[in-house]
């Protein structure tokens, strides 16, 4: 049986040959400020699940966003949906008892769902960086290129893709055996410590996981760039200022979501994860999986005028309906 100190981050086991739970530590060095980040991340979680929520339900009842861009944009709120419920629960209440343990089948879930939204986020972000590259530089041919048949497949693809292959890599994971440390110095089950708690030879099972990485992360980001190039280009040739203008800004929020989600996840994984740089890691790790989601549904709505008016008229006739009661 494996038992746990109090919240100072010591962790006393017996001697096993098998990991059945493991400690996640966290952020041990707060002190004194975990009620004020149990306060702050509680707010961010509120206010990320209202308002993917909201992007959705516009999307959804309003006409003059029934278009492929917006269809994309409500699938990327799914996934910031799901990163968001399978992240930051368990964070806060690491967060508010100076750690946790949760079991090892538990923790392997947990890795399956992350992998699986961030996996379908570079694929549904690539999709979208093409539905913009069509619709700059080739708008005359967009209606007959990007169709619902286009979106709903793209869609279905990004979603089965990520799935079958986090599903491989999950499957591997399971045949390991682990033995220890028992301890998780991170605030979730991310890839590289997971299999720091196996005995077994990882080296075939992270090199499938570099694979992967280049077919579901290098791969899109390369496509991203490609489009961007082709895009900026396009752009650059329009020759009025107020012509330039309104081609960026259909675009200029998706670039935005790219930068912010590639950025944090490069440097993630480029930055050392032991020693002094753990902390600096972990903080990185919050933004692709706390803060990004947050930003994601103020990118899309602030700068785009078609959700504002949504929003506007849902909240006329939200008024109507009260005033009739």
């Amino acid at each position: 049986m494996i038992s746990y100190a109090s919240p100072s981050g010591l962790v006393q086991v017996m001697n096993e040959n098998n990991v059945s739970y493991v400690f996640l530590f966290g952020f041990p060095n707060l002190h004194n400020f975990n009620s004020l980040l149990f306060v702050l991340l509680f707010i961010i979680y509120c206010i990320t699940m209202c308002g993917n929520v909201i992007i959705i339900i516009l999307v959804s009842i309003s006409k003059n966003l029934h278009s492929p861009m917006y269809f994309f944009i409500t699938q990327v709120s799914l996934l910031d949906i799901l990163m968001t419920s399978n992240i930051l629960p368990n964070l806060l209440y690491i967060v508010l008892h100076d750690g946790g343990t949760m079991s090892l089948d538990a923790c392997l879930s947990q890795f399956f769902v992350f992998a699986n939204s961030e996996t379908s986020e570079c694929l549904i972000l690539t999709v979208m960086s093409y539905d913009r590259y069509v619709a700059i530089c080739n708008p005359l041919r967009y209606g007959s290129i990007i169709n619902k048949r286009f979106c709903v497949m793209s869609i279905i693809g990004s979603w089965v893709l990520s799935f079958l292959m986090v599903l491989m890599n999950e499957i591997d994971m399971c045949k390991l055996d682990f033995c220890g440390p028992y301890v998780i110095d991170h605030f979730f089950c991310d890839f590289p410590p997971i299999l720091e708690l196996s005995c077994s030879d990882t080296s075939l099972i992270q090199i499938q996981a570099s694979l992967f990485g280049i077919i579901i992360i290098i791969c899109p980001f390369t496509i991203i760039i490609v489009s961007y190039v082709y895009i900026i280009t396009t752009i650059l040739n329009i020759q009025s200022l107020s012509g330039r203008q309104k081609a960026f800004s259909t675009c200029s929020s998706h670039l935005t979501v790219v930068s912010i989600f590639y950025g944090s996840l490069f440097f993630v994984y480029m930055v050392p994860s032991k020693g002094q740089f753990l902390t600096t890691s972990k903080t990185l790790s919050l933004l692709y999986t706390v803060v990004s989601p947050l930003l994601n549904p103020f990118i899309y709505s602030l700068r785009n005028k078609d959700f504002k008016q949504a929003l506007e008229k849902l909240k006329k006739n939200l008024n109507l309906i009260n005033l009739y009661q």
